[in-house]
């Protein structure tokens, strides 16, 4: 007869404390794979917006005819909000791409030894990257 393993409640969310950085790695990776898919769709809906201004399509802004996608994308651009979402679509993108080239290299048999530095490397590249990138998304904001 097998035996049977204790693997803990399910509802113990207390086990995050003993999470590696391998488990942090893997979770942050799926989360920021989830991130991107969610912002493709969302891109791809905002950009249907174009198919009307394909056509021709014009809309009034402060009095002046406008390309419906030109506005769109005008009225999106102006929303501070919207360059705070961009900076954390930059850090999603970043990380995702820094971890997948840690994943590759692992794979490959290079850097065993030094997961958890790499993973940590690649944390604060990501926020190194994000927070230099900042004032260039905030230039502009609400002009």
């Amino acid at each position: 007869m097998s035996q049977s393993y204790n693997r803990g409640l399910v509802e113990d969310f207390g086990r995050w404390k003993e999470f590696s950085a391998g488990m942090w790695a893997w979770i942050f990776h799926k989360f920021t794979g989830w991130m991107l898919i969610g912002y493709l769709f969302t891109h791809i809906a905002v950009l249907s917006t174009s198919i009307g201004g394909a056509q021709g399509d014009t809309t009034m802004v402060d009095g002046e005819a406008v390309n419906v996608y030109t506005a769109t994308l005008q009225g999106l651009e102006g929303l501070f909000l919207v360059r705070l979402l961009e900076v954390g679509l930059l850090a999603v993108a970043v990380f995702h791409i820094l971890n997948g080239l840690r994943l590759l290299m692992v794979d490959l048999g290079v850097g065993l030894e030094a997961q958890d530095k790499s993973f940590y490397a690649s944390l604060i590249l990501t926020g190194a990257i994000t927070v230099a990138s900042v004032p260039t998304f905030l230039t502009g904001v609400g002009i």
